[in-house]
């Protein structure tokens, strides 16, 4: 399928006042081309890295983001990046709420049969903390080049503290609760990671272990890790990455 059978529409900003503190939030919504509202469409969120504001996935042609709106394109994917309190949230508790309510208020608006979670840096750890809290609402995970464990990552204390409401030694449950690494129970979904060895600003040695143990558990993993390489995703992983989630939350077999 190329992307003049398919592709995605314009996008549209959406406001909507979030239920956890009454504030106006945001989200930006493009539907595939092929759209039909009596037909199912999964819904694909991609989710934006640190300093940057939900048009960094809509937007910006670097790898991460032009890859992962392609794979919702060939998959006729209903595509939403959230602010979800940028620009440094990290996944907080009022970030997740603000997925929560946009995920539900999605499915009343649409036919949505599966719901695909992707995001670089920041957006590659929130999707993996969004997914251990909330496994009944997700159905396919891509993490680029994110954490998952906000107990052993080191820097912006500041960012977090502000974000979870303490520091890791006052509120040390809330870092684990947001640590996808301590409940690979619950990450029941197809996951995929991608990492690089040189990756300085948010290393990979946490994804790693995720990968053996999920691994070990028998869930559908793909690691992609490229030992040469540092902060980013090229885009043949990250297709490679996505379309492993949604086919896999679609129940379609590998490419």
């Amino acid at each position: 399928m190329t992307q003049e059978e398919s592709g995605l529409g314009e996008p549209s900003d959406i406001a909507f006042t979030a239920d956890v503190d009454g504030t106006t939030q945001r989200y930006v919504l493009m539907l595939p081309k092929k759209f039909d509202a009596d037909k199912e469409h999964p819904l694909l969120l991609s989710f934006h890295g640190h300093g940057f504001d939900r048009w960094q996935c809509v937007r910006e042609t670097r790898d991460e983001c032009r890859g992962t709106r392609d794979v919702a394109a060939k998959y006729d994917a209903i595509f939403v990046s959230p602010d979800y309190r940028a620009p440094y949230s990290w996944m907080g508790p009022k970030a997740e709420a603000d997925i929560v309510q946009i995920i539900a208020d999605l499915r009343r608006q649409y036919r949505v049969n599966k719901v695909i979670l992707e995001g670089g840096s920041m957006g590659g750890a929130g999707v993996l903390t969004f997914a251990a809290i909330h496994p009944d609402l997700v159905h396919g995970v891509c993490s680029l080049n994110g954490t998952g464990n906000l107990l052993e990552y080191r820097g912006m204390d500041g960012v977090f503290q502000e974000s979870f409401g303490g520091t890791k030694a006052e509120i040390p449950a809330e870092y684990k609760l947001r640590s996808a690494e301590y409940w690979p129970e619950r990450l029941t979904m197809p996951i995929a990671f991608v990492a690089g060895g040189k990756d300085e600003g948010v290393p990979p040695h946490s994804v790693l272990r995720m990968a053996d143990v999920l691994t070990l558990l028998g869930r559908k993993v793909l690691m992609i890790y490229r030992p040469e390489t540092g902060h980013w995703t090229n885009y043949a992983d990250t297709v490679a990455a996505g379309e492993f989630a949604v086919r896999g939350a679609l129940g379609l077999p590998a490419e």
